[in-house]
C-alpha cells in the first residue's frame, strides 16, 4: 500500500480544477451558453468548442476518481467515524454554504444583468459534486473500512491482485460502457444532477479508491501504457470530433473518457511526482478559487461583456477577472481567517 504523498495527484487535481474554470469562462462564449445559467457574450467565438469537447467528457469525471483516492489516503490515518466527520467538514460545509451564499450571489448577478425578477434562489449551481462525493463516502464507508482493518484476507488480497493486472483497464471501460448503455443519458456529458452523472461518478469514485489501494504495481502498468492510452484518446477524439466515423455515442465516449483519464494519470506519475512551491499554494488554494470563481466570473462579465471589444480579448479579460478576483478574496479574506477558512473546506484539496 502507499503511504508517500502523491504529488502526481496533487498536480492533477490542480490543472484539473484550473480547467473547470477556464471551461466555464469558455462557456460565456458559447450561443448557448444562458440555456446552462451562464451570461453569455452576444458575439459568440465558437471554435473554442473544439477544446471545449475534448474537456467534455473527463473534465468532471477525473475529480471523482480523485476524490476516490483521496478518501483513500485520508483514511490511513482514521478511523471510519474520523473519516466520516473530516469529511463531513471539509466537503459538507463548503458544500451547504455554497448553496446559501455562493450560488446565489451568481444568480443575482444573472437577474440583474438580464433585468430579470431579483429573487433570492439557494442552490448547488457549480458544486453539485460535492455533494455526489458526501453520497458516494457514506455508502462505500463499509466495504472501504473492512479493506483497511483486513488488509491480509483472501478478499484483499485478491482485489488487489486483481487492480494491479492489466486486466483492470479494460474493465473499467467496460464498466463506464455498461453504465452509459443502460442509462442511456440523452447527453453523455449533462454530469451535473442527474441519473447517469451520479452513477459514473460513483463508478471513478470506486476505481479511484481501488487505483490507490493497489499501490505500485498498478501505477507501474499504467506507466508503461500511457503512450497507447494516448494515442487512442487522441486517435477516438479526433474521429468524434471530425465525424470521420460514425461510432455509437454511448460506446466511444465512455471509452475516450477512460482513455484520457488513464493517460492523464499515467503522464502525471511519470512527469510530475515532485513537489514546488506553486503546487504547494494552489494544492491548497485550488478548492477555495474553485468554490468563488462564478461570482467574479459574474461580475467580470457584466461590466466587459457590453463591451464592443475583440471576442477573443474579451475572453482573456473576463478569465482574468475572474481568476483574479478569486485570488485576492482567497489571500485577503479566506486564507487569513480561520472561521472564514472552515467554510470553504481550505485542506480538502490535500491527500494526507
Amino acid at each position: 500500500m502507499m503511504s508517500a504523498r502523491r504529488f502526481d495527484i496533487d498536480w492533477i487535481r490542480v490543472i484539473a480544477i484550473a480547467f473547470l474554470m477556464v471551461y466555464h469562462v469558455a462557456i460565456v462564449f458559447q450561443p448557448w451558453g444562458l440555456m446552462v445559467g451562464f451570461m453569455t457574450n452576444p458575439e459568440p467565438w465558437e471554435s473554442l468548442w473544439l477544446p471545449m469537447t475534448m474537456l467534455n467528457v473527463w473534465r468532471i469525471p477525473i475529480l471523482f476518481f480523485i476524490a476516490g483516492m483521496g478518501v483513500f489516503f485520508s483514511f490511513q490515518n482514521r478511523n471510519w467515524k474520523q473519516l466520516l466527520k473530516e469529511r463531513a467538514l471539509r466537503i459538507g460545509i463548503p458544500y451547504l454554504f455554497g448553496i446559501v451564499a455562493i450560488a446565489p450571489v451568481y444568480i443575482l448577478i444573472l437577474q440583474n444583468y438580464y433585468d430579470w425578477k431579483i429573487q433570492f434562489l439557494p442552490q448547488a449551481s457549480h458544486l453539485w459534486f460535492l455533494g455526489n462525493i458526501l453520497c458516494y463516502v457514506i455508502i462505500t464507508i463499509l466495504p472501504i473500512h473492512f479493506l483497511k482493518k483486513s488488509p491480509n484476507s483472501l478478499v484483499a488480497i485478491k482485489l488487489g491482485k486483481i487492480v494491479s493486472s492489466y486486466f483492470i483497464f479494460p474493465f473499467v471501460i467496460f464498466c463506464f460502457v455498461l453504465e452509459t448503455v443502460i442509462v442511456d443519458p440523452p447527453i453523455y456529458e449533462m454530469y451535473a444532477t442527474t441519473t447517469h452523472g451520479f452513477i459514473l461518478g460513483w463508478l471513478a469514485f470506486v476505481f479511484g479508491y481501488l487505483f490507490a489501494f493497489a499501490g505500485d504495481d498498478f501505477w507501474n502498468k499504467l506507466v508503461k501504457l500511457r503512450w497507447l492510452f494516448l494515442l487512442l484518446a487522441v486517435l477516438f477524439f479526433t474521429l468524434r470530433a471530425g465525424n470521420y466515423l460514425s461510432f455509437p455515442q454511448k460506446i466511444n465516449l465512455p471509452v475516450e473518457t477512460c482513455l484520457w483519464i488513464f493517460s492523464i494519470f499515467a503522464f502525471a506519475r511519470q512527469y510530475l511526482s515532485f513537489p514546488h512551491k506553486f503546487l504547494h499554494y494552489f494544492s491548497k488554494a485550488a478548492y477555495p478559487l474553485y468554490i468563488l470563481h462564478m461570482i467574479f466570473l459574474g461580475l467580470s462579465c457584466s461590466f466587459l461583456l457590453p463591451l464592443a471589444i475583440n471576442v477573443q480579448i474579451k475572453f482573456f479579460i473576463v478569465l482574468i477577472g475572474t481568476i483574479t478576483g478569486s485570488l485576492i478574496s482567497y489571500e485577503f479574506l479566506i486564507k487569513r481567517n480561520k472561521y472564514v477558512a472552515i467554510l470553504f473546506g481550505i485542506n480538502s484539496v490535500q491527500i494526507d
